[in-house]
């Protein structure tokens, strides 16, 4: 094209903007694109309005259900009857779980609070394991009150620092989602901004809390078990910034935008924060021993469903299967937010490890995984479990169900216990005219070691 030609149709585009039609169909444009802009920008705001109510929600619930904890502590430290025992500890537990479920809600890291959810979790099963004591009309010994007092101590100290912080944040303004965008080290900060009660200040002073020791889920001997999964030798930052990048798949792969390490997490990892290609956020944790993919999650907006279930369900498996998590089997899900999230179980020969597990989150508009946790499969993991030859046959295993149980199927499992011990059991899948269960009779005993309730939903399947 020539510049003559090049300069008509400039004039001649001048002249049609001239014309009454022209210019009202750029005007038009225009309004458009500001009514537009203005739309994208109210529901921006709606949105982080909803998310800081949410926060701000999780908070005052966390508070709430803190400072409960301390007024029931109290309140055992001077009960004399075992059955208002009973209650206040059995109290005492719901209180502490319902605490954490709020925690777990903040836009916080894990290892930012890994303290405080400690103390939680002891608080809570403790009281759990006291309660079953006084159910048998025990009495609680004077250890045992001493160290409802000590809890006590540090419940006080929780309720006051979170209390101190509450004040903070509302006479301050400060808001959680400007928290969240400055990461979690904001917390760390001691700025004009950020009481010096912060949680940075809580897990101070529960550092010093010694834990507990007693016959629990969470008591420490536990905590401190064995990773009997966790193999492999110590690997370098380095080696882990080139494994996330591996495990997050380099034809993804964009950037690290951000890495931390936790030393004091149930199990050590490098965590980085991963920008992939399509400019989603992965935050990915990889196991200082062994360099194993421990957690990987991203949190990006899907707006349709287009993936079946057995078709996410393969996907999930083949990811593990790539990162070396082989022989998995799915056995529940959940749908919720575009998602699915599917617990997968390590299979040895016919036998189900129910400890060994894996849950696998994938988006169902393009089937691409987003999450992933496998602290309890690194926990817990044993390629060549001794297997014990049933004492109780399946036969004998399936006179002793409740006759009202239509059987459906039994097979065989190692299933966990709330004091991290496993029990060989059959598995005895059955319907009643109202309700699936699943009952699991021990293989060497006979005994009933417990009865789930499978909860069909649209969503998926749970149990309870």
């Amino acid at each position: 094209m020539s510049m003559s030609n090049i300069k008509e149709k400039i004039y001649d585009w001048k002249d049609r903007l001239k014309s009454g039609k022209m210019l009202t169909l750029v005007v038009t444009l225009i309004i458009i694109i500001i009514i537009l802009g203005i739309y994208a920008m109210r529901k921006a705001r709606d949105y982080r309005l909803i998310a800081e109510n949410d926060y701000n929600n999780a908070f005052y619930q966390l508070v709430e259900y803190v400072n409960n904890t301390e007024k029931l502590l109290a309140k055992s430290t001077i009960s004399n009857s075992s059955v208002h025992g009973t209650e206040t500890l059995g109290n005492i537990s719901k209180q502490t779980s319902l605490a954490q479920a709020y925690l777990s809600m903040l836009p916080i890291k894990t290892e930012e609070l890994e303290n405080t959810q400690k103390f939680l979790n002891q608080l809570g099963d403790y009281s759990y394991t006291l309660s079953k004591k006084t159910i048998k009309g025990e009495k609680l010994s004077q250890e045992d009150l001493d160290r409802l007092d000590q809890l006590h101590t540090y419940s006080l100290e929780l309720e006051n620092t979170l209390n101190q912080l509450e004040a903070d944040l509302y006479s301050k303004n400060i808001k959680w989602g400007e928290l969240k965008n400055k990461g979690n080290k904001a917390f760390g900060q001691q700025d004009d901004n950020i009481s010096k009660n912060s949680f940075s200040n809580i897990e101070e002073d529960l550092h010093q809390y010694e834990g507990l020791i007693y016959d629990g889920a969470f008591s420490e001997n536990v905590e401190k078990a064995e990773k009997i999964g966790l193999t492999g030798d110590e690997i370098s930052k380095d080696e882990a910034r080139e494994l996330a990048k591996k495990y997050i798949g380099e034809d993804k792969f964009q950037k690290i935008k951000e890495e931390s390490e936790s030393e004091n997490a149930r199990i050590e990892c490098y965590s980085f924060v991963i920008t992939t290609k399509g400019n989603n956020n992965f935050n990915i944790c990889i196991s200082k021993k062994g360099g194993h993919l421990l957690s990987m999650n991203c949190n990006r907006e899907i707006s349709s469903e287009n993936v079946k279930e057995e078709d996410a369900i393969n996907i999930g498996k083949e990811f593990l299967k790539n990162r070396e998590y082989d022989n998995m089997k799915e056995t529940y899900y959940l749908k919720e937010n575009g998602t699915i999230t599917i617990n997968y179980a390590y299979m040895q020969k016919e036998v189900v490890m129910y400890p060994d597990l894996i849950k696998v989150k994938i988006a169902l508009d393009n089937g691409e995984v987003l999450g992933i946790e496998a602290t309890n499969y690194l926990n817990s993991h044993n390629e060549n479990r001794n297997l014990k030859t049933p004492k109780i046959t399946k036969e004998q295993a399936l006179e002793l169900v409740n006759p009202k149980l239509e059987i459906i199927s039994t097979d065989m499992a190692i299933i966990p216990t709330e004091w991290n011990t496993e029990i060989q059991c059959w598995e005895i899948k059955g319907k009643t005219s109202e309700n699936d269960f699943i009952v699991y009779i021990n293989v060497e005993t006979g005994e009933e070691e417990d009865i789930l309730m499978i909860i069909d939903t649209p969503n998926g399947t749970l149990t309870a």
